[in-house]
This record gives C-alpha cells, sequence and structure tokens, in this order.
C-alpha cells in the first residue's frame, strides 16, 4: 500500500490524449492501483510517468467509490515495478505486520 502523485495519460475513444494527475493507492512488480477523478474505459491503455520512470499497462478495472474511480492497471509484459527504480512517498509493505522472529 502506498500513497504518491503521479502522472497518466491514455487517449480517449476519439483518439485524443488524454492527461491527468492521479492518486497512485497500490503498486506492485505486475500493476498499479490509481485514484482518479474522471472514468476511463475497460482496456485502455495507461501510461504512469512517475520520477522519469514510465509504466505502461492495461486498464483492468474501474469502480467509483465515494471520492473518485479506482483503477486497475496491469503493466504490459517485461514493464515491472521495483522500489529500486521507484519508491512511492508513502510506501507501507504489510508484511512488516507478521511477526517474522523465529519461535522457541
Amino acid at each position: 500500500m502506498c500513497a504518491d502523485l503521479v502522472e497518466i495519460e491514455w487517449r480517449d475513444k476519439n483518439g485524443r490524449l488524454q492527461q491527468t494527475v492521479a492518486n497512485l493507492e497500490d503498486i506492485s512488480a505486475l500493476g498499479a492501483c490509481l485514484q482518479v477523478e474522471t472514468e476511463i474505459p475497460l482496456r485502455t491503455m495507461i501510461r504512469m510517468t512517475v520520477m522519469k520512470n514510465e509504466y505502461v499497462g492495461e486498464l483492468r478495472y474501474c469502480v467509483f467509490r465515494e471520492f473518485g474511480y479506482f483503477l486497475g492497471v496491469q503493466f504490459e509484459p517485461g514493464v515491472k515495478w521495483s522500489s529500486r527504480a521507484f519508491r512511492p512517498l508513502h510506501l507501507f509493505d504489510p508484511r512488516r505486520l507478521l511477526d517474522v522472529r523465529p519461535s522457541k
């Protein structure tokens, strides 16, 4: 889970380039969850740019919740996120909640 602002762009149904700033809600090696104010059609190709890194993927879900639309983007084959390339401003790894000390 994380929080950071990222720029995204996509082409609308008329082929016009659209751009907005999105809140990065979650990111993994294979995809990301973004929050935006605009509904975007499923299967749209999304380009996410952050700190000179680009991640391209297909929109797999777009769900409206109280504060906007949550987008699920599955990165294209060969596109993978790594914390070495980009680390979101606020990043929380839920595995840190597990007690990993060996039992006695």
